[in-house]
């Protein structure tokens, strides 16, 4: 009996060492620690979204989802979440002039968006938080964020956005040596990004091969928009100077995203009143 006893002792000793040791990413879970992942992150999945487009001629496809998906891999360190797997389906309507975008319908884009959180969240989450690594996503994504009021559910979404301290943009700002207000997009901000993450995919000489400035096509005054500014502007789909990248730029916005998207994460996990909200929201809801 004292053996049996000890046995079972040992065995529990033995699964939740394990638990505390279960992966984040969804897809590398167990179906037998899944229970264990729920505890564990209170019921918290995050949803890294990037994009599959051009950045530059030197920098990776993926850049977007490289960067997204490593603040997941890091910030659930210390802060435990499952992550979703590897998601790029976004707006990216700018791009389709060009080899290696993938983009979908905006009606598949936003339905995809809307079966997969309520999948993460019919697989036991409460809480979902999105984080973006595309500069073409946020508007799409307050817009979905938004419509999580059109009917009830059982789980909240939050739109993770980074702010970084004061201290750390001077620090970024003395490091870079580009004007910030033209490296908009597969310049030395993204290029350093991947330096830092995964330099083996960089092949900045490739860089210099096109410009990356801003042609200023379209002359319309600052209080109208329309679709096209970006393809007047950069035709290249390349703004910035990515040739300029270095690692410690790179590690720099890292870093200071990561402690962001942990702070956020512990927050989030703490939360109980936006569901609580959430929930009274939807009994008051007037329904035809």
């Amino acid at each position: 009996m004292k053996q049996l006893l000890l046995f079972g002792l040992m065995s529990g000793l033995l699964y939740f060492g394990r638990a505390q040791e279960i992966p984040s990413r969804w897809d590398e879970l167990t179906y037998s620690d899944w229970e264990l992942a729920l505890e564990k992150s209170n019921y918290t999945c995050i949803l890294p979204i990037g994009i599959l487009e051009k950045h530059g001629m030197g920098v990776p496809l993926g850049s977007d989802l490289i960067r997204a998906r490593q603040w997941a891999a890091r910030a659930t360190k210390e802060a435990y979440a499952v992550v979703f797997p590897d998601y790029f389906y976004g707006q990216i309507n700018e791009a389709k002039h060009l080899y290696g975008t993938f983009s979908l319908s905006s009606e598949l884009t936003m339905q995809l968006l809307k079966e997969t959180v309520a999948e993460i969240g019919r697989n036991g989450f409460k809480r979902i938080i999105i984080i973006n690594g595309h500069g073409g996503n946020p508007q799409m994504i307050r817009y979905f964020v938004q419509n999580q009021l059109e009917s009830p559910k059982d789980y909240a979404v939050y739109f993770f956005e980074p702010k970084i301290p004061e201290d750390v943009r001077t620090k970024i700002s003395e490091t870079r040596k580009t004007d910030a207000s033209t490296d908009q997009h597969g310049g030395e901000n993204e290029a350093s990004a991947i330096s830092y993450l995964r330099p083996d995919l960089l092949k900045l000489d490739r860089s210099v091969l096109e410009s990356g400035a801003n042609q200023r096509r379209l002359q319309l005054s600052s209080n109208l928009y329309t679709a096209i500014w970006w393809y007047a502007s950069y035709p290249n789909h390349y703004a910035g100077k990515a040739e300029m990248a270095t690692r410690e730029l790179g590690k720099l916005i890292t870093d200071a995203t990561v402690d962001d998207l942990i702070k956020a994460i512990r927050e989030v996990k703490k939360d109980t009143m936006t569901l609580h909200l959430q929930n009274e929201y939807f009994k008051k809801m007037k329904t035809n």
